[in-house]
């Protein structure tokens, strides 16, 4: 598996990259100021991080889980600050951790989950003039209302509420201006952030394939054509269906720095937590798991930022799903390589399990391993597939990811020897994203039944399931 970047590493690079350069400029100094943030974070948590080591040495066993505990706490609350207001590609590296990091102390979490809440917005004549050199008219022209009070912003924009000339209302996001001169800055300091995270927060998780893949993806995100095209794939796709809503796209009000769609009401997810039902969050827990097992078996298409700001819930029970920036498509090969490990998984077939992967890329031929201890560890996160009643709790959901990424735990030895290509990276994400949100959650039920479903083509195992079945049955009968 690949490593991440040693924290001395780290810091001496992004330390020179600043040396002799002058600030010529504004944009350049505006890079050198963000990585200025970054290296000092990284400094100060460094010299944290050895005091803690070196007192660690002396302490009881019992003494040492507090010292890291600590750290933790510190380091979750040191990043969210320093994140918190960095819009662009380094926000978005913490908010991409935050959402996992289920084996953190919960005032850790605390402090992370700040960074998937809305984040200082710019000055509403920024956003207008956005939507001026865009649109090419004020927005007051442009729409029968227009709210200048933002209600949500986020790492790339942010979000208005309008009325458009035939009374439709829409939710307007506006890329904020400069984002993508500070994302390209970014991108050289995210994989150091990465390392940081994953060497002192998450302990030893390996991170190099997820910042390759937010390298080649982030730039995607900035054109919001392209995320307007795939927000109306998914709109298609999902046209009447029973439980699950994309909204509409309007295209004569969407370039690459706006996109307008329909405007949906329901609540958000802290909301969700705070006040729904047990029986409506067994619901909505549902509708994410079919949401993203139909979207990857069924279509070969699948929104790969299962982050909490990205759903509304209903009173009806329907789900909506928002923020298409990042959506990973399937090419040829890519799924059929990795169905035979979930397949051998699923029957509890070491060899098998170490025979596919192998064939997928994932493991060398030359290995030292058994099979039997590669199952061991590779199956750690399909237990809720392996019986036909389970529970996900945040205790699950924890354990599981601590066990999948710690070098020095369990399965060190494993964890070494494996390697994930680039292109499952983002499915990793969801798998671990829609994980920790089943979590919370409290989602019970049979997730093996479930799962055949979209990948067997099997009958539907709840009620869901059954009035999904015949959605898609009338689909099939309608002509292209």
């Amino acid at each position: 598996m690949r490593k991440g970047i040693p924290l001395g590493v780290a810091t001496g690079l992004l330390a020179g990259a600043g040396v002799g350069v002058a600030l010529s400029d504004h944009e350049r100094r505006h890079r050198l100021e963000r990585q200025a943030r970054v290296w000092r974070l990284t400094t100060r948590r460094g010299a944290h991080w050895a005091t803690m080591k070196v007192r660690g040495r002396r302490a009881t066993d019992a003494e040492r889980v507090r010292l890291e505990e600590q750290f933790a706490i510190r380091t979750a609350e040191d990043v969210a600050q320093v994140l918190g207001n960095m819009k662009g590609a380094i926000m978005k590296a913490g908010q991409m951790i935050s959402f996992i990091a289920e084996g953190l102390p919960p005032e850790a979490q605390a402090a992370l989950a700040t960074l998937q809440a809305d984040v200082p917005p710019m000055a509403p004549s920024l956003a207008e003039g956005v939507i001026r050199a865009e649109l090419g008219a004020d927005p007051e022209k442009l729409f029968l209302e227009w709210n200048r009070v933002p209600v949500a912003a986020a790492s790339i924009g942010q979000v208005h509420r309008a009325v458009m000339p035939d009374g439709r209302v829409v939710a307007v996001k506006v890329q904020y201006p400069g984002v993508d001169k500070a994302i390209k800055s970014d991108l050289d300091n995210a994989e150091m952030l990465y390392g940081l995270f994953a060497s002192f927060a998450l302990k030893n998780m390996d991170v190099k394939g997820l910042v390759d893949e937010l390298r080649a993806r982030m730039g995607d995100e900035l054109d919001y054509r392209l995320e307007a095209r795939c927000q109306a794939e998914f709109a298609v796709r999902y046209r009447g269906h029973p439980f699950i809503h994309v909204p509409e796209v309007v295209p004569e009000r969407s370039t690459r720095r706006v996109i307008t769609s329909e405007w949906v009401g329901g609540v958000n997810w802290a909301e969700l937590l705070a006040t729904a039902s047990p029986e409506a969050k067994q619901q909505a827990a549902e509708i994410l798991f079919r949401f993203a097992e139909g979207s990857i078996w069924h279509h070969g298409v699948f929104n790969g930022d299962p982050h909490p700001g990205n759903y509304r819930f209903l009173p009806d029970g329907t789900v909506t799903f928002l923020d298409f920036g990042l959506v990973k498509r399937w090419s040829p090969g890519e799924l059929e390589s990795l169905s035979p490990i979930l397949d051998a998984i699923l029957r509890s077939d070491p060899d098998g399990t170490e025979a596919a992967l192998i064939e997928a890329g994932f493991l060398s031929a030359h290995h030292p391993l058994t099979a039997k201890r590669i199952y061991e560890y590779v199956s750690t996160p399909y237990l809720p597939f392996q019986t036909d009643d389970f529970t996900y709790t945040p205790e699950h959901v924890a354990t599981t990811i601590q066990t999948m990424i710690d070098l020095n735990g369990e399965f060190g030895d494993v964890i070494r020897q494996l390697n994930m290509p680039p292109s499952y990276v983002i499915l990793d994400r969801v798998v671990w994203g829609v994980s920790a949100l089943l979590g919370r959650l409290g989602a019970r039920g049979n997730f093996q039944a479930l799962l055949a479903e979209y990948r067997k083509g099997a009958p539907p195992s709840t009620e869901l399931g059954q009035v999904e079945a015949a959605w898609r049955a009338r689909q099939s009968t309608v002509a292209p």
